[in-house]
């Protein structure tokens, strides 16, 4: 019966040692920024591509949740989700379930409440109050960038990029979009993130231009692939900007 017993507690002890730190690692090995608001610290996980968590007042957001950049089994549940759009390294209605609570919140496109029956859709100009906090949906699209068809990856009408008010800070996710006019409307933004890789979104120079047009304080490349986020650094020297480079591939 004892030796029985010191068998089980020493295979309970080898399981915590070598078990319990790998299926943590989803939560722990992702980069963290901290921004001060006026409405409390938003916190920034960097998941991967194109992939955010947000926390603020204990609130979780998570932005294109998909299981390919983290084990969602065991992220934090969500009060709210964002899907800009319908791709699949976007949109992940496993990961989406893994999240899900009783209360959690979904906003999304069209074509990805097609693909799922749940949630609030938002178009192009959209805007959505949650929890004290004012969301705006905006264009993202392309415009050089096309299949060989001719038809874009992200047409113009069908894709959000988002824009999130935490008290005095302005945050905007632009999903996948290249350097479009209506950047210029965008005002007083202090974070961005914005999409390089090609042939779906930027190069490091179509960034730069899109930087340039709301000059937000704060710029994030994300989805780059392949791309040297590097090379924005020089492109925007002069610009006031400051370029913020975490593993986003």
């Amino acid at each position: 019966m004892q030796k029985k017993l010191f068998t089980n507690l020493f295979v309970t002890l080898l399981f915590m040692l070598i078990v319990l730190p790998f299926s943590c690692v989803a939560q722990t090995e992702f980069e963290r920024d901290v921004i001060k608001t006026a409405k409390g610290d938003l916190e920034i996980t960097f998941i991967g591509h194109g992939t955010l968590m947000f926390r603020i007042n204990d609130k979780v957001i998570h932005i294109d949740p998909v299981m390919r950049e983290a084990d969602y089994k065991i992220m934090p549940d969500a009060d709210l989700i964002c899907v800009t759009h319908e791709h699949g390294d976007h949109l992940d209605k496993k990961a989406i379930g893994e999240i899900w609570k009783e209360n959690t919140k979904l906003i999304l496109n069209q074509n990805s409440f097609n693909t799922i029956g749940k949630g609030k859709v938002l178009v192009n100009g959209d805007t959505w109050q949650w929890e004290g906090f004012l969301i705006k949906a905006v264009p993202a699209y392309n415009v050089e960038n096309k299949r060989s068809n001719g038809e874009p990856f992200h047409p113009k009408g069908i894709g959000n990029g988002y824009v999130f008010t935490f008290g005095d800070v302005k945050v905007y996710v632009a999903g996948d979009t290249e350097n479009i006019p209506e950047m210029k409307n965008l005002e007083n933004i202090d974070i961005a993130f914005l999409p390089m890789n090609l042939p779906y979104t930027m190069t490091p120079e179509m960034v730069a231009k899109a930087a340039r047009l709301f000059k937000p304080k704060i710029l994030y490349p994300y989805h780059y692939g392949k791309t040297e986020p590097e090379k924005l650094i020089p492109l925007l020297k002069n610009e006031n900007i400051e370029v913020r480079i975490r593993d986003m591939q």
